[in-house]
C-alpha cells in the first residue's frame, strides 16, 4: 500500500494536469526511498521503478500497459491497470505479501544508488529517438508556463556551454 503522502502528490500532479507517468513517477520515488531506508532491497533499478509502476497503476493512476515490452510484462502491467480502475473486492493475502517482502528483503540496495539511477536513465534514453524527444519536450512546454520556458532555456544554453567546451579540449 503506498504512503498518504505519495498517494497525495500524485493527486497534486493529476489536479495541475501533468501525465499519467509523471504522476507514476511519486511512487517509483517512494519505492526508491523505501531501498534506501533498508525497507527491502530490488534486484536492479528496473525492478524498483517495475514495483513503482506497478503501485501506481494499482492505486487508480491511469498508466496504460506498455505497448513494447515482453507478452508477460504487458499481461501484468494490465491486470494492475484492471485492479486500479476497478473497486475493491477482497484484501490481499497476508501470506503472499509476507513471501514477496521476505523475498525482497534477501536483495541488495545497490539499485537505488544515484550511481544505478543515472545508469539507467542514460541507457533508456539512448533508446529514445530524435522525434520522441521532440514529441515530449513538445507536451512539456505545454504545462511549464512563461516561466518554466525560460528556465528551461537557460538550463538548455548552460548545457550546450558545457558540453561545447568539453568537447573543444
Amino acid at each position: 500500500m503506498p504512503e498518504r503522502q505519495t498517494l497525495e502528490r500524485a493527486r497534486e500532479d493529476a489536479r495541475e494536469g501533468r501525465s499519467p507517468s509523471t504522476q507514476a513517477g511519486e511512487f517509483v520515488r517512494e519505492e526508491m526511498q523505501h531501498v534506501r531506508q533498508g525497507k527491502h532491497g530490488v534486484r536492479s533499478t528496473k525492478q524498483a521503478i517495475a514495483i513503482g509502476l506497478s503501485k501506481a497503476r494499482r492505486a487508480g493512476i491511469e498508466l496504460r500497459p506498455p505497448r513494447r515490452g515482453s507478452a508477460r510484462t504487458r499481461k501484468q502491467a494490465q491486470r494492475d491497470y484492471s485492479k486500479g480502475q476497478s473497486t475493491p473486492k477482497r484484501k490481499p493475502s497476508a501470506r503472499r505479501s509476507r513471501a514477496t517482502r521476505r523475498a525482497l528483503k534477501r536483495e541488495g540496495r545497490a539499485g537505488a544508488s544515484r550511481r544505478s539511477l543515472s545508469q539507467q536513465a542514460r541507457t533508456s534514453a539512448r533508446q529514445r529517438s530524435a522525434a520522441d524527444r521532440y514529441r515530449s519536450a513538445r507536451r512539456a512546454v505545454r504545462t511549464k508556463g512563461r516561466q518554466g520556458r525560460v528556465q528551461a532555456a537557460r538550463k538548455a544554453a548552460r548545457t550546450r556551454r558545457a558540453h561545447s567546451s568539453r568537447s573543444r579540449a
